[in-house]
């Protein structure tokens, strides 16, 4: 794992003197899954986050975090966001709008600061695991630590 380098998310955790592990693994570009993650890292796929890349019809670009194996419910995040409809950022406009590429998306050091919600479920663990900005690189962290480090508000938007 010599080839990990120092991502701009990794910056920020440090500057705001946040402790974190890393965590690294294989990548396989044809699976670039949150489930994939958790599989390779060992870590449960509720404890494994994914970060995905939405737009409010009123607010904008948003960075939504939520488990893996687990579907967005787009009211409960309009509703958490102040938006009418919510809808995922088509996946060509992801990288301009964040600087990350699909499957190494962080919601921490994106081009530009967006708002970030987090699926309450985070709360219930001692920690979990979110991408630390490139594939195949993971943060392991205490969720408030994230929630913290990225102003993010938590809300009940995993589809039940």
């Amino acid at each position: 794992m010599a080839s990990v380098k120092k991502t701009n998310a990794v910056r920020i955790l440090e500057n705001a003197k946040i402790r974190f592990e890393l965590i690294g693994y294989e990548v396989d570009e044809s699976s670039l899954s949150a489930e994939d993650a958790a599989l390779k890292t060992g870590v449960p796929e509720e404890q494994t986050f994914k970060t995905l890349c939405a737009r409010g019809d009123k607010t904008g670009v948003m960075l939504v975090c939520l488990p893996a194996g687990r579907e967005l419910d787009f009211k409960a995040l309009s509703s958490a966001s102040g938006n009418k409809s919510t809808e995922l950022v088509p996946l060509k406009e992801v990288q301009p709008l964040t600087g990350y590429v699909r499957g190494g998306c962080s919601p921490l050091g994106t081009k530009k600061r967006y708002p970030v919600f987090i699926d309450e479920s985070a709360r219930m663990f001692e920690f979990i695991t979110v991408n630390a900005g490139q594939r195949g690189l993971l943060f392991k962290l205490k969720p408030d630590d994230l929630i913290a480090a990225t102003g993010a508000k938590t809300a009940g938007i995993i589809r039940l």
